[in-house]
């Protein structure tokens, strides 16, 4: 298996156990319900940074696709981080709203860069 899969199944499982521990937890009284879903949540959006900062680092043929993808893990980064926070201290509808607006704003940024260079490659 290569490296970058047992990492990704590593997110996943350790989001799992975090689950499973934090839930096993509030049933014995440890935590209460809005503690679980705001440690589950923040560890998601830490992932989506991960993600977000991995995804440069790959290798890319192209200049054009090197520069989408620092755009790109730029903008996940910084939106993965905001929602990490929303979740862990903010309110929880501002952290529905806001979590869920700053990975969305990240994607279209991402998206709204990568066709302005394809606009730019073709009018070449």
């Amino acid at each position: 298996m290569n490296r970058e899969l047992l990492s990704d199944l590593a997110w996943g499982g350790g989001i799992l156990v975090l689950a499973l521990g934090a839930s096993f937890a509030r049933k014995l009284g440890y935590i209460d319900a809005d503690t679980v879903t705001r440690m589950v949540m923040g560890a998601t959006g830490l992932m989506v940074a991960w993600f977000g900062n991995r995804m440069p680092k790959r290798i890319v043929p192209s200049s054009r696709a090197r520069q989408a993808a620092r755009v790109g893990g730029w903008t996940m980064t910084l939106s993965g981080l905001v929602y990490a926070g929303l979740w862990l201290f903010a309110p929880i509808q501002l952290a529905v709203a806001g979590g869920c607006s700053a990975v969305m704003a990240g994607i279209a940024v991402t998206l709204g860069y990568c066709l302005s260079l394809r606009a730019k490659a073709k009018a070449s």
